[in-house]
């Protein structure tokens, strides 16, 4: 077994300036008086415009782009992204408050997830939001509540398919699974579906997400068009809106390579006329949140003292996984990984030594760096994990402790 240091990712989405990182269009240091105290949060708008035009570039004319806001639903973040995308996914009606908030038509914002309450379902009706509908019972629900409200629902089947994406980091579809309705029941669900006043506008098929390996997408977008198609024969009407989910990746851990998103978009340059075909009139959206936001942002914390045990450098920092469970390696992880971390005041360094990172947290869990090889730091520097844009402060413990929660800006 080697006992050399873990690696992380490298630092290529942001650039470096007097060894100082720059996000925003100003230094860290700069960055870090504005927003007055650490720990933080900071995502950067201009590299969120260029991520979603480098879909627009890549995708077919004509596919959709959503943004699913579980990514992260900072609202100033949505409110930016809400400009340059085709609709909002929302996972709760907190979320939805926000979608709402947007300039973002109610007809364009889908609401997803399993278990959703009453009042929340009859939110969703009354604002005229679409529901991915998880089971027949929340079918045979939303149904009753539309009628109590005098309003005739607007709902799409999430449909749990008899295949998974695979190679992804968390599987969404396929076998036994809380989401979705299995494919197998979906035809019966449909039939009952024709009895109800409800306006059915299609299919939401979501297998997978975190992939890297863009063969595995093209297979399981394939599948999800043919599964659509098979589908439809047993819609009480035309299919309007296929939405294939997203899953797209991004690289976080060492060896890890950036998706192949050419050859994506080509795959469904050859899907949709399929689509258009056998479906006249649907419309394929794409439901993307990490890959949109995930290599924008940065957390921010800084050292609050330097200490040597029994030979093992730390730097104990007033962040931890409290702010950042994904970093800590607490959130899906099986074994712990780096994510990509820099001393963001000294990016480069001319000294350089191998380190360990520490929040404050009275468990041994709380770990942002595990032996990483990092820029000499001292107490007052500030440490950076980045692509922290995703599932980063939502995704966390925030009230772990009672330390306090982290600032979030957009610059």
């Amino acid at each position: 077994m080697s006992n050399a240091p873990p690696q992380h990712a490298p630092l290529v989405q942001f650039a470096v300036q007097d060894d100082c990182l720059q996000i925003g269009g100003m230094a860290l240091t700069r960055l870090a008086q504005r927003v007055g105290s650490t720990p933080f949060y900071a995502y950067d708008r201009e590299k969120i415009s260029a991520r979603i035009a480098s879909l627009r570039r890549h995708l077919p004319q004509g596919v959709l782009l959503h943004y699913a806001m579980k990514a992260n639903p900072m609202p100033a973040l949505v409110q930016h992204v809400a400009g340059l995308v085709d609709g909002l996914d929302v996972a709760s009606k907190g979320e939805m408050r926000v979608a709402l908030d947007t300039a973002v038509p109610p007809d364009k914002i889908s609401f997803a997830g399993p278990g959703k309450r009453e009042h929340e379902l009859r939110s969703a009706i009354a604002a005229g939001v679409m529901l991915n509908v998880e089971s027949a019972q929340e079918l045979e629900t939303v149904a009753q509540l539309g009628m109590s409200l005098g309003i005739t629902p607007r709902v799409a089947l999430r449909v749990n398919p008899d295949f998974e994406l695979k190679s992804s980091g968390m599987k969404m579809g396929g076998g036994p699974k809380p989401f979705g309705i299995d494919a197998e029941c979906v035809p019966d669900v449909l039939k009952r579906l024709a009895a109800l006043e409800l306006d059915f506008t299609g299919f939401h098929i979501f297998s997978g997400s975190q992939n890297l390996h863009a063969a595995a997408l093209q297979e399981a977008h394939e599948r999800t068009v043919q599964l659509a198609i098979r589908l439809a024969d047993h819609a009480p009407g035309p299919v309007r809106l296929l939405n294939i989910g997203g899953g797209f990746g991004v690289p976080y851990f060492p060896g890890e390579q950036a998706l192949n998103l050419a050859a994506i978009g080509e795959n469904l340059q050859r899907l949709v006329p399929e689509v258009q075909r056998h479906l006249p009139g649907a419309r394929i959206a794409l439901e993307l949140g990490r890959y949109i936001v995930a290599e924008a942002g940065i957390y921010v914390c800084r050292v609050l003292e330097r200490k040597i045990s029994r030979g093992q450098v730390f730097l104990i920092t007033d962040g931890g996984l409290h702010h950042h469970l994904a970093a800590s390696g607490n959130l899906g992880q099986v074994i712990r990984k780096n994510y990509p971390v820099v001393i963001g005041n000294k990016v480069r360094g001319a000294e350089r030594e191998v380190v360990s990172v520490v929040g404050p947290l009275c468990t041994p869990l709380d770990i942002l760096a595990d032996r990483l090889p990092l820029a000499k730091a001292a107490a007052g520097d500030l440490v950076v994990v980045l692509q922290s844009g995703a599932y980063g402060l939502t995704a966390s413990p925030v009230a772990f402790l009672s330390h306090p929660a982290p600032v979030e800006v957009l610059v």
